[in-house]
């Protein structure tokens, strides 16, 4: 276990985990934090106030013998793609996520039936677009101290992960114009385990 980190710094400063001494340990439900070196995820750390850039739910597929991550992804929207790819073969380039990774679980272990709403909402919602303009929108929410009013079809991807648990009663705290995936990681139902990039 780790504690909560509170700047990018002392992300960095956390002992790296090779993936294959965790892997056997994640099961569906755990959460996955990144905090990418890509201009996007600079712009998505600026605007939301954000030391991670990305929150992703562990999906675990036993008859297959494979550890997805079912994510709103800005490039392909909502996906599930296998962990490992962030590894070695990031968006198909041969090269690993240019980042930090981190991985947490539940404090209190969620119920399988009950994992298996939230996680079936998220397939549910495979394909739907990312919401390219909600960085934005969240600037503007930020500036004028709006919240939002309505909610669309699309994601950023702590969007889906609310959404997610929220079928299963459990709900993050937002501040009044956005939810980021500080928020999601700062919930005191979470705890760090280990750093896997």
């Amino acid at each position: 276990m780790i504690p909560v980190p509170s700047s990018l710094k002392e992300i960095g400063k956390l002992k790296v985990t090779p993936y294959s001494e965790v892997r056997d340990k994640l099961e569906t439900g755990d959460l996955v934090f990144c905090s990418g070196k890509y201009a996007i995820s600079g712009i998505i750390r600026f605007f939301s106030k954000s030391m991670f850039s990305h929150v992703g739910i562990i999906y675990r597929d036993t008859n297959l013998d494979r550890v997805l991550i079912l994510e709103a992804e800005i490039i392909y929207g909502v996906r599930l793609a296998p962990l490992s790819k962030y590894m070695k073969d990031y968006h198909g380039n041969h090269k690993p996520y240019n980042g930090r990774m981190l991985l947490a679980k539940w404090k209190n272990p969620i119920p399988a039936e009950e994992l298996k709403k939230a996680i079936s909402f998220g397939m549910d919602e495979l394909t739907r677009p990312y919401d390219n303009w909600e960085i934005f929108r969240i600037l503007l929410r930020v500036l004028f101290r709006v919240g939002r009013k309505e909610r669309n079809r699309s994601y950023i991807c702590s969007e889906l992960i609310v959404e997610c648990f929220k079928k299963i009663d459990i709900k993050f705290k937002k501040n009044n114009t956005y939810i980021s995936p500080d928020e999601v990681a700062k919930d005191p139902k979470l705890q760090f385990i280990e750093r896997i990039l």
